[in-house]
């Protein structure tokens, strides 16, 4: 059975369905960041209002806490959480080789540290697998090797071989049938490195191709490169998932060239920190300037927040650390994402899309 479907498409940007066990998802999408399985600050119902179909949880760290047996009580991450949509699962892999973390690496998995009880654990390839097997999200991530941005290549080189073998372990481990696979390529913004990994993991036997290690600290015209070249790799006909990547203009440039899934916390991280997302400017709601401003954070924003609260109101309850003020700037932000991307679909099934249209603050 065909799991991905394209419908449309307008230049290289395209939609289509990704077919997963809680129904069909309409490319491109964004998902959201529920780490611990909640997207911070907001309440799985306000996420869904937003327009989101899809999350994505980390598996490693559901597997430390609450523990993975917690979780199969209530019939799998979906009946944990009470989400009806879309679930992906990272493997982790960008958390366990973090130096928290991470104690050792070799090609058998990584030796991390346990912040809950301090004890040493190997985490590999096949451990990643079951663990998102017996979570039964929609789709699976392979665990990658991960390296930071502005590598080495001898490296990149090490993560682009490892990457490969692990992903050959997840596709013998990976036991859940009605669960999708996804591999990620890795090799930095080394071209050579970049597109040997696309087409290698490209001709494995995966539901989708993630372009991961990117997003991550690099310039930003050297990630737009890899992407363009890791997608040279990746078959249309399966979907692309670029890792990482959630600001307004980079999501609009990155479906001109043909990605389909996306996922960052960004849009609510930056809420966080007291920023706004706008069609003509981004703001940074702490300004004394807005101390005043009757206006809504985006005047063409139909989110609760802008159709019901001025800047001045959403000023004070930061200024003065009301948690509200962070969470309806978090609802905003994600709603805005989530808005865009909708906006997207549109003009690319009238075959309309043009990436200048988009243009955002």
């Amino acid at each position: 059975m065909q799991k991905f479907l394209i419908d449309s498409t307008s230049g290289k940007a395209r939609t289509g369905k990704l077919l997963t066990a809680h129904g069909a998802l309409e490319t491109p999408f964004f998902m959201p960041v529920a780490t611990k399985g909640s997207v911070k600050l907001l309440s799985n119902e306000e996420v869904k209002s937003t327009g989101t179909q899809c999350l994505i949880s980390n598996a490693f760290i559901l597997s430390l806490r609450p523990g993975i047996e917690t979780i199969k009580n209530h019939g799998g991450l979906h009946g944990f959480m009470n989400w009806g949509g879309g679930l992906f699962t990272d493997s982790g892999g960008f958390q366990v080789l973090s130096p928290n973390f991470c104690e050792k690496i070799s090609d058998k998995g990584v030796v991390f540290n346990n912040p809950f009880d301090g004890k040493k654990n190997l985490f590999t390839p096949s451990d990643s697998t079951r663990i998102q097997n017996a979570l039964s999200s929609d789709v699976a991530m392979c665990l990658d090797d991960v390296p930071v941005a502005n590598s080495s290549p001898e490296r990149l080189k090490e993560a682009v071989e490892r990457t490969a073998l692990w992903a050959r372990e997840c596709i013998r481990a990976h036991e859940n049938k009605k669960q999708l696979l996804f591999g990620i390529c890795q090799g930095g913004v080394n071209e050579k490195l970049r597109k040997k990994s696309a087409a290698e993991i490209s001709g494995l036997d995966f539901d989708g191709v993630a372009i991961g290690g990117l997003a991550i600290g690099e310039a930003k015209d050297k990630m737009f490169r890899a992407v363009q070249i890791a997608l040279k790799e990746i078959p249309e006909n399966t979907p692309r998932y670029l890792m990482g990547l959630g600001s307004a203009q980079d999501l609009v440039a990155a479906v001109s060239m043909g990605v389909d899934v996306f996922d960052s916390c960004f849009p609510t991280r930056t809420a966080r920190h007291g920023m706004a997302f706008s069609k003509e400017k981004n703001i940074n709601i702490e300004s004394l300037k807005y101390r005043n401003d009757t206006g809504p954070i985006d005047k063409d924003c139909e989110c609760f927040v802008c159709q019901n609260h001025t800047r001045g109101y959403i000023h004070h309850l930061v200024k003065t650390k009301e948690e509200n003020g962070l969470k309806y700037m978090s609802y905003h932000n994600l709603f805005f994402i989530q808005d865009l991307m909708k906006k997207i679909r549109t003009e690319i099934n009238e075959g309309t899309f043009n990436e200048k249209k988009f243009s955002t603050g």
